[in-house]
């Protein structure tokens, strides 16, 4: 269950004492969901799932129930493999009060559900558009990202969630001078990162079995932890820095 920080008591505390910056609502978020970003929220309020409160500066004020919302996505995503449309339809079920039960995934073996995973889990899209518009970019900075092969849509012409944060990373960098043409050295390890990590699980994803393919997922977001974090440490020990 999801801890949010309290309100002050008393009628004289203004209601937006109770409401929470999305830096706070990252840190109560990654108790149980470690690998939530920013990026991530800022694309589940484009994709309509939330509705933060909107200060007269612009920034956002999130709810008790807001977390709690987000809280239902990231969960409904990370268990059942649900795309966002059912997601939405879901809790709108549940705030008009239906009693709804998520799509079951799994088998029958004498009488108890083993669950499995879908054939191919449904990630999280997101159209060119509403990519522009969470990463605060134009066309014309998409396009030569994609020349870069820094980001690339899918076949049909659609993005998958993590492009949102890539994007923001790409632009971030850009504000200290470092350019696209910059980042090719970037994506050619990373490339050869996930080469080597799918070489060590690709003969789990051929198995006919439906748990060793499952074992096959798990195992593979275990070594990206790894090697992400390896990355992460080389570079600062390469730098002789400590990031906090």
């Amino acid at each position: 269950m999801l801890q949010t920080p309290s309100g002050g008591a008393g009628h004289g505390t203004a209601a937006t004492d109770r409401l929470m910056s999305i830096g706070t609502v990252l840190n109560v978020l990654r108790d149980e969901f470690p690998e939530v970003t920013i990026s991530k929220i800022r694309f589940l309020e484009a994709e309509g799932l939330i509705e933060p409160q909107r200060t007269p500066s612009g920034y956002r004020k999130f709810s008790a129930h807001d977390v709690e919302r987000l809280g239902h996505v990231l969960r409904m995503q990370r268990d059942h493999y649900l795309p966002l449309k059912v997601i939405r339809e879901h809790l709108e079920a549940m705030e008009r009060g239906e009693a709804v039960q998520l799509p079951a995934l799994g088998r029958q073996r004498d009488g108890e559900r083993v669950p499995e995973p879908p054939e191919a889990p449904t990630a999280a899209r997101i159209g060119r558009e509403e990519l522009l518009g969470a990463a605060g970019v134009g066309e014309e900075e998409l396009r030569e990202w994609e020349s870069y092969g820094l980001v690339t849509p899918l076949e049909d012409g659609v993005y998958d969630a993590e492009a949102v944060t890539v994007a923001s990373l790409i632009a971030e960098l850009g504000r200290f001078g470092i350019e696209p043409r910059h980042l090719r050295v970037m994506k050619a390890a990373a490339d050869r990162e996930a080469g080597l990590v799918d070489q060590v699980v690709a003969p789990l994803k051929r198995h006919r079995n439906p748990q060793t393919r499952a074992h096959a997922e798990a195992r593979t977001k275990e070594l990206a932890g790894l090697t992400v974090k390896l990355h992460a440490a080389l570079v600062q020990t390469a730098l002789g820095v400590r990031l906090p």
